[in-house]
């Protein structure tokens, strides 16, 4: 196609330049024949018209030809390119078909070598196979064994459950709310009871450890074993005598507390019916009456207040500004022997800080575990105190959060209190003092005067 085109654009070229030369030849046969001058002309124009036609077709006709050599070059290098890359390919083709030739001999050899080991891997393989047969039996079996327990535990399990749910319903109905709350209380007591022996049995294990291993301590081996040892009889004696008392002042309490409800049960419903109205009464009469005297008192306090202040704050000021120079001088004279005693006792104090650093670590544990503790016992305190006063009409119309938060205080710090006293009463037992003979002839004077008259 492309020698077609170029040949194609040859003709058009000759025959555009035979059209260019026949044109002069022709003028000059009519002039030699006589045509007439203005003839001439025209056909002059004619042909300088038709020339100027055919100057432009050349130069597009030459533009065209050199796009499409341009055009030729690029697809004679990009013939090239492809095949300069048809002749990698097949070196590359001949190189692999190479690989391939080796690696079918590889193969062949391969196979003759690896028949007798496949025989041998293949009895392996069959040998194996019996092995896991077996195995897999085995276990089948134990499978089938372990689903009829588990048949038999699940039957006995909800037998059980089926139990366990007929003993709940019949202790449900024997028992009342009162004894629910009654049981609840004397378990959380006897919980909190058991949790606090159990720390502080951890808490003493672990100062006698601390005790035994802390290195340059201040107190001395026999006094740190003879300190276990009585904390070791003292756990001992609260066990044997202590944590029964209490369990017995618990169920006690809690008999006494049911006892004194029932006893003050009609008196409240008495005061209910009778005191109250006539405390209201009398309250709001009070109320009416003190009025004018506590407006006269808060005023009165107020300028009392007032003129004091007004006289002594002048007093005040000059007694600040007369001390203030002494001050100055006491404390110029008294900073280098302050810095001295700080001088010298710094390391001390930092000895005791080193040493007394794993205690304060522990006791600062200790206190926020026992804030913890308290908080936690004083709102249940709480809870328990607002739900029994509001099952009261009488006592329901003087709830507030600080009377209550007041009275769970109290109630947690009630028993502190009252071991406190106890063991004040039991070791801290005063000596009565003898009396003097002074005192003994002092109160009676009198025989005094008798004997004077019988030795007259």
């Amino acid at each position: 196609m492309r020698i077609t085109g170029r040949l194609f654009l040859a003709a058009a070229v000759a025959a555009l330049l035979l059209l260019l030369a026949a044109g002069p030849a022709a003028a000059q046969d009519a002039a030699v024949e006589g045509v007439a001058p203005a003839a001439e002309e025209i056909a002059a124009s004619a042909r300088a018209k038709e020339a100027a036609v055919l100057a432009a077709e050349l130069g597009q006709l030459r533009a065209k030809i050199s796009t499409l050599e341009s055009r030729i070059a690029d697809q004679t290098l990009e013939l090239k390119t492809k095949d300069d890359a048809i002749e990698t390919l097949d070196m590359i083709v001949k190189e692999k078909s190479q690989k391939i030739t080796d690696m079918q001999k590889e193969v062949t050899s391969l196979q003759a070598k690896g028949s007798l080991a496949a025989e041998e891997q293949a009895s392996k393989a069959n040998a194996r196979a019996i092995e896991l047969e077996k195995q897999i039996e085995k276990l089948k079996k134990d499978i089938t064994a372990q689903k009829s327990k588990k048949a038999s535990l699940e039957a006995r399990a909800s037998d059980a459950e089926r139990k366990v749910q007929e003993l709940n319903t019949e202790l449900e109905k024997r028992t009342s709310d009162d004894q629910k709350r009654r049981i609840q209380k004397t378990e959380h007591a006897l919980k909190v009871a058991e949790e606090e022996l159990m720390k502080v049995q951890l808490e003493t294990t672990t100062k006698a450890k601390q005790l035994r291993e802390v290195h340059g301590a201040w107190l001395p081996p026999w006094l740190a074993t003879h300190a276990v040892r009585s904390m070791e009889v003292m756990s001992n004696h609260w066990n044997e005598h202590g944590k029964p008392a209490v369990d017995s002042l618990l169920q006690k309490a809690a008999e006494k507390s049911v006892q004194a409800k029932r006893w003050a049960e009609p008196h409240l419903e008495t005061a209910k019916t009778k005191w109250m109205p006539v405390a209201k009464e009398k309250l709001v009469t009070l109320k009416k009456n003190a009025e004018p005297y506590v407006q006269m008192v808060s005023e009165k306090s107020v300028e009392a207040y007032q003129t004091s202040s007004d006289f002594i704050r002048p007093h005040l000021v000059n007694a600040h500004k007369a001390a203030d120079p002494y001050f100055q001088e006491a404390k110029k004279f008294s900073k280098p022997y302050i810095d001295q005693i700080a001088t010298a006792t710094k390391p001390h104090v930092d000895k005791i800080r080193t040493t007394l650093k794993p205690y304060t670590k522990r006791a600062r544990h200790l206190y926020g575990q026992f804030l913890v503790t308290a908080t936690t016992y004083h709102q249940q305190a709480q809870a328990t105190i607002s739900d029994y006063l509001h099952q009261h009409e009488f006592t329901k119309q003087f709830v507030t959060e600080e009377l209550v938060w007041y009275l769970a205080a109290a109630l947690l710090v009630m028993p502190v209190f009252v071991l406190y006293t106890l063991l004040i009463d039991t070791f801290c037992t005063k000596k009565q003092k003898k009396k003097t003979p002074r005192s003994s002839n002092a109160n009676h004077v009198h025989r005094r005067h008798k004997r004077r008259h019988a030795e007259k």
